[in-house]
């Protein structure tokens, strides 16, 4: 095997262990977002389209890009948290017909209800990680995100 070959199988195997993990990850951090949010009322898909509002209103179309899923996905989300009073939707002073959704006193105190449980995991990552070794996680999978860009459609 040339020094060429053997290269590309080490980047291979680094990709599949890299997708592996994350697909772990994923695994775990939705069974984990599930438990937190449950107590709150809420399933981990609504907490994660309220979550990418709490600062400020977005269109739906922002929301899946800033969560890399589809729009279908977020607006069927979205209309749930509005018909049950967690969300509403705004007027878009940019876009007549991409109206913003924005959380309600409802889905922000539901959301308030999480925080002390995200707290308490965020203190035990930070714990077995160290603070440096959380935020460095943090970049790396950011940077990795911002490499691969939008997500892939199939054909």
């Amino acid at each position: 095997m040339t020094d060429e070959e053997s290269s590309t199988r080490l980047r291979q195997d680094l990709l599949s262990r890299t997708a592996l993990a994350v697909f772990h990850l994923n695994g775990r951090f939705l069974a984990l977002s599930e438990g937190l949010a449950g107590p709150a009322g809420l399933t981990a898909a609504r907490w994660q389209v309220l979550g990418a509002v709490l600062r400020e209103p977005l269109p739906v179309a922002g929301i899946a890009r800033a969560m890399g899923i589809t729009r279908q996905s977020v607006q069927r989300v979205a209309d749930l948290l509005v018909r049950d009073g967690l969300a509403a939707y705004a007027p878009n002073p940019a876009h007549r017909r991409a109206k913003l959704l924005r959380p309600t006193d409802a889905g922000l105190a539901a959301v308030a209800k999480i925080n002390p449980g995200h707290a308490e995991l965020a203190e035990r990552l930070a714990a077995a990680l160290g603070t440096d070794g959380f935020a460095e996680t943090a970049r790396v999978l950011e940077r990795l995100a911002a490499v691969l860009g939008e997500p892939v459609t199939q054909p």
